[in-house]
């Protein structure tokens, strides 16, 4: 689909189509198993990431960049080896900033990775492939929200920084002393995680609306 024809309405729309996966894989995993993050973390982050996989890589594979290089069903490909590279470097960095590597944790690390590769870097790989400088510019931290020049440089932008940052802060009650069930790896990061980037998109659309309105008064 070209770019162009992409308003904030679509892209809340297309949104509200991911966010309905996570609504979908939670109400699967309480429904069946009667599991929830907090009971068997485990479980229901597969749930999430089974329910949630499909959508994204279809959706972005729909907004792929290069069309006439590039067919729906290799940005698929793009999306399916995505998913497993991204959750190695999610994983990478949870453990060199402090997420427990004994063995009793690895599964529900393994889909955590997954889940948040979702997030961040799989609607990446199927829209832009390898291209090398479309992944500094998406994900560099330097780059202002303002300075992006592209609709799905935002659907993709906003909510992947949403849900870093949102794992982060979900983190920082883990080593505190309540002795909360929620408090144990990852359930608080997934709940950041999860928050943050649907909080980004939310933003996203209306992002997305100013940069348009603001490219229709430069025109005028």
């Amino acid at each position: 689909m070209l770019t162009a024809q992409i308003g904030a309405t679509t892209a809340l729309t297309l949104h509200s189509l991911c966010a309905a996966g996570l609504a979908a894989g939670h109400w699967l995993a309480q429904s069946f198993y009667s599991s929830s993050l907090i009971t068997d973390p485990t479980r229901t982050l597969r749930f999430l990431t089974v329910c949630e996989a499909p959508i994204v890589i279809v959706l972005f594979s729909w907004l792929r960049r290069d069309h006439d290089r590039c067919t729906f069903i290799k940005s698929l490909g793009r999306g399916l080896i995505g998913l497993p590279i991204g959750a190695l470097f999610n994983a990478f960095g949870a453990i060199v900033l402090g997420a427990p590597v004994g063995l009793k944790y690895w599964p529900a690390t393994i889909y955590w990775s997954m889940l948040m590769s979702l997030f961040t870097f799989v609607p990446a790989a199927c829209v832009f492939g390898a291209s090398k400088l479309d992944w500094q510019h998406i994900l560099s931290y330097s780059n202002s929200f303002y300075r992006l020049s592209n609709v799905v440089d935002y659907m993709i932008s906003v909510p992947a920084h949403g849900a870093i940052l949102g794992a982060w802060l979900g983190a920082w009650p883990m080593p505190l002393d309540w002795e909360r069930p929620w408090q144990e790896w990852p359930i608080c990061v997934t709940y950041g995680a999860i928050a943050g980037h649907l909080i980004g998109m939310l933003l996203s659309p209306v992002l997305i609306y100013l940069h348009q309105r603001h490219i229709r008064t430069k025109v005028e």
